[in-house]
């Protein structure tokens, strides 16, 4: 078959990827989460629920740690861009490897390596400022000692993930030269499922401790909460996120026999037992509705449409020779590979964002169903909020590019329509 075959073959794989994409946003997407409510819906409005002390508060953060993120990540883009869409990349990954010999191993690692370090490296001092600015805050409880060790985990586990996906990548492409992208795709998609299984298992315990809670209320009315809602629940864990943090939070992670509510210690030390009962029920929400599972369709579908594209990128007249390579097989070519993705993702982020606002809102109206807890859940938001330093009112643009949760205002609304929509609550409001 001729590349132009293939490369038809690999656009007609790609529009059927679009098209399952599609279908699986539109059908699963909650793009309405209550019905009309009477009178119309109420105001997302942050002065009717915060003091002015607390808007103030929250914008003076959010003015503070945005350009130090803002810049980490332009230059971590840029870098990576710089060193694809240049032979800058291919130079450096060759130098790397002649002490070595050359070899294609050798050029996969220490590219993998090279890529990840540089990226730390760059950003590194608007991380080191946007550290400070959490400590200042009172939202960072790390010393710099732990902190380090965090970043080293996670640029580990970063490095362990790529290389697997380069060394596949590398091995099908000198393997089946044309017909690399096909295997690639379905592993790719694979990968993203076998890593949303083993997440809670491998990459959670990497970060954080978790202990049984002892026996008690709480425990026993949380347990009592999923088997209401359905929901077989193996254990109740205590993460000791107070060694990082004083944000609040709660969640439930696994699937099947290894599902357990995950609640943060600094959750039971500042929140009432009903508040950390309407945030488990949110959770609860979405393994109600399937969202992991959801998230990971999305996931493996968007990976595999990732891959066709890539290759019908790479196959274009001079993109290769833009980056100092005359071949896909030669490793020289990683930094061009992560830089296509890199910018694919970035385009795509958005969209992800969006779909994650309306799930979130979706599982708001789960946890109120559950507990037909307004006043709670209202109190549990305005807490969350002001402990986390949410933004109150974000720019819109801010909002579309970064945010996956509704604000605690537009929250908040959503907890009024329902009551508007349900006047006799189903519960009364815990201790």
């Amino acid at each position: 078959m001729t590349d132009s075959r293939v490369r038809l073959v690999a656009l007609l794989a790609l529009a059927l990827l679009l098209v399952a994409l599609l279908v699986l946003v539109a059908v699963w997407t909650p793009w309405r989460t209550l019905p009309p409510v009477p009178g119309g819906s109420t105001a997302p409005d942050p002065n009717a629920y915060f003091s002015p002390a607390e808007i103030t508060r929250a914008n003076a953060f959010h003015r503070s740690i945005r350009p130090p993120a803002y810049v980490s990540l332009v230059i971590g883009l840029a870098l990576t861009l710089l060193l694809g869409l240049t032979s800058w990349g291919a130079r450096l990954v060759g130098a790397l490897a002649r002490p070595l010999g050359g070899g294609w191993g050798w050029q996969v690692l220490l590219a993998a390596l090279a890529v990840v370090v540089l990226g730390r490296l760059a950003t590194l001092p608007f991380d080191l400022r946007a550290e400070t600015v959490l400590r200042r805050y009172g939202l960072s409880t790390q010393t710099w000692a732990s902190w380090t060790v965090d970043r080293l985990r996670g640029a580990g586990i970063t490095l362990a993930i790529l290389l697997i996906m380069l060394f596949g990548l590398y091995a099908l492409v000198r393997t089946a030269p044309r017909w690399w992208w096909a295997p690639a795709a379905g592993l790719a998609a694979l990968l993203v499922i076998v890593l949303s299984f083993l997440y809670p298992v491998l990459i959670e315990p990497v970060f954080n401790k978790f202990t049984p809670m002892p026996a008690g209320e709480l425990r026993s009315s949380l347990l009592e909460l999923a088997d209401r809602d359905g929901i077989a629940v193996d254990d109740v864990l205590v993460a000791d996120a107070s060694r990082r943090t004083t944000a609040l939070n709660a969640y439930v992670s696994g699937l099947g026999s290894t599902r357990r509510i995950v609640v943060y210690d600094t959750a039971i030390e500042q929140l009432r037992p009903a508040e950390i009962r309407s945030v488990v029920a949110h959770e609860l929400g979405h393994v109600k509705h399937r969202d992991v599972w959801y998230g990971t369709a999305l996931g493996a579908l968007g990976t595999a449409a990732v891959v066709c594209l890539l290759y019908l990128l790479l196959n274009r007249p001079g993109v290769l020779a833009r980056a100092g390579v005359s071949s896909l097989a030669d490793p020289r070519s990683i930094p061009l590979v992560l830089a296509l993705v890199a910018l694919l993702t970035t385009l795509g982020g958005p969209l992800q964002l969006l779909l994650s606002r309306r799930v979130e809102a979706r599982a708001d109206v789960h946890a109120l169903d559950l507990t037909g807890d307004v006043e709670t859940f209202i109190a549990m938001q305005q807490r969350l909020a002001v402990t986390n330093l949410s933004d109150p009112d974000p720019p819109p643009v801010v909002y579309a590019l970064f945010a996956s949760h509704p604000t605690a205002a537009q929250r908040i609304a959503l907890a009024k329509d329902w009551q508007t929509l349900h006047p006799a609550p189903a519960r009364v409001a815990g201790p």
